[in-house]
């Protein structure tokens, strides 16, 4: 299992440390743009989702590219 954590950065060494102390678990530390980035990616297929089930309207290709 994958776990995404946000840590408070006056915590973030005692996480660390004893996170490491477990042999079964393997920490690999990201940056905040990693991090937004996989958060904007999550959010993106949650609204594909969305739009499958018919919970919210999707736009045309073509009207966003009109916006640009």
């Amino acid at each position: 299992m994958k776990v995404l954590l946000d840590i408070r950065e006056n915590k973030a060494l005692f996480l660390m440390e004893l996170l490491n102390s477990f042999s079964f678990v393997k920490v690999q530390p990201i940056t905040n743009e990693k991090a937004l980035l996989l958060r904007e990616i999550k959010e993106s297929v949650d609204n594909l989702n969305l739009v499958k089930q018919g919970k919210i309207a999707a736009r045309p290709a073509k009207e966003l590219l009109n916006e640009i």
